[in-house]
């Protein structure tokens, strides 16, 4: 007897697209990379695409780190995280050589590197926390708000209200104890760098299977396409190892346009500041919005912003896949208890994400592929608090394993 459960092999039923929603969607993004070309250049143009294709992986995979964890903590199943795992491994074999030249056709290359310190463990847990009750990660949220959930509206309200919160007292969090940023690539090559990477995910891998073998006696095995020939490309869905390997060669296309890696929460603080200083509120003033790169974003149109622009291709792509395959449907109503759940994760993710340097993208996936230590705290410190999450979400009526 095999001891990989394999789903049914059935096809979908052909889908219905929503053709208004997805005529929206593809005039968005197609007057959006010609308006970014104008007004500031073909790059950053490029990187608003490269957001909507991330916007399409993550949604016609499902692709959520939020649910991922869920699953695997309370059935026991781990094929989420281990497609985490497989996708972060890919972007670090590929980041972490060419962080290690600096710099690749006249682009200076940085990693996602921070310090590793009291800030990261705490944020990082109260990010844990916020996901699990708001219903999404960074990226999730993203793509759910793309595919048209009000709830998951909602939470990314709350999320750029506590990042721009989390502006504020960052200074004092920097001034708790810390190592500074730990870069493996640079203390032992690129070569042994991606050797204990690649390591120390698949000890994370493994784990996630003995514990869903001893509980099941089985692996869960990946969803293959369930569409005929190549029409799961264009409506999904998409097998989840298949979403996670585009989405780590999206990230190393991010490198190499933006110099850096995919990063999501920076926008969000960002886009609450102009808001906030639009409003009357001094934030000019903080002193975070003085540091020199900060005081230049906070003067300067959100279109030069790398974070922002990919956010809105992310929010686009989602919706325009989420159009094609038939399921663009806003929900208008959220229950009481939803609304509060999803207002107070969003506060906490905004929160932890500043206090931590990023979310479970720009800390986490593209930490660990940058050969940043801070990473692999990061992981560590908001998968605990993503567990206590995980059994505050009953208060809420959460009870369930829905992404949303």
């Amino acid at each position: 007897m095999s001891d990989i459960a394999t789903p049914a092999p059935n096809y979908l039923p052909a889908a219905t697209s929503d053709r208004l929603p997805a005529m929206v969607a593809a005039a968005m993004l197609l007057i959006g990379f010609f308006a970014i070309t104008l007004l500031v250049d073909l790059r950053q143009a490029s990187l608003f695409l490269v957001g909507g294709g991330l916007g399409a992986a993550l949604y016609h995979g499902s692709f959520g780190f939020t649910g991922g964890w869920r699953r695997m903590v309370v059935e026991k199943r781990g094929r989420g995280m281990r497609a985490q795992m497989l996708m972060i491994g890919v972007a670090a074999i590929a980041m972490l050589p060419l962080l290690a030249a600096g710099s690749l056709g006249g682009q200076a290359l940085v990693g996602a590197l921070a310090p590793v310190g009291v800030s990261v463990v705490i944020g990082a847990a109260i990010f844990g926390l916020g996901m699990q009750l708001g219903g999404g990660c960074g990226s999730g949220t993203l793509f759910t708000v793309g595919g048209g959930s009000s709830r998951m509206l909602i939470t990314l309200v709350f999320f750029i209200v506590g990042a721009v919160i989390g502006t504020a007292h960052l200074p004092w969090w920097l001034a708790q104890p810390s190592l500074p940023p730990i870069d493996l690539g640079r203390q032992f090559g690129p070569g042994l760098a991606i050797a204990a990477t690649i390591a120390g995910l698949a000890l994370v891998a493994l784990i996630t299977a003995l514990v869903e073998r001893r509980a099941h006696g089985d692996i869960e095995k990946d969803v293959g396409p369930r569409r005929p020939g190549w029409t799961w490309l264009l409506y999904g869905p998409w097998p989840l190892v298949g979403a996670g390997l585009v989405l780590a060669i999206l990230n190393v296309a991010t490198l190499l346009l933006a110099g850096h890696p995919w990063s999501i929460t920076y926008g969000f603080g960002l886009w609450g500041a102009k808001i906030a200083d639009a409003i009357g509120i001094p934030v000019a003033s903080w002193e975070f919005w003085t540091w020199p790169a900060q005081a230049s974003a906070l003067n300067s149109s959100v279109l030069t912003d790398n974070t922002s622009v990919m956010n809105f291709g992310i929010i686009l792509g989602a919706g325009l896949s989420a159009a094609l395959a038939g399921k663009f449907a806003p929900k208008v109503k959220v229950p009481l208890a939803s609304f509060a759940a999803a207002a107070i994760g969003g506060l906490l993710m905004g929160y932890g994400a500043r206090l931590s340097f990023g979310c479970n993208i720009g800390a986490l996936f593209s930490g660990i592929a940058s050969g940043s230590l801070h990473g692999w705290v990061w992981f560590a410190a908001a998968f605990v608090g993503s567990f206590a999450g995980i059994y505050v979400r009953p208060l809420f009526g959460l009870d369930g394993l829905s992404r949303k």
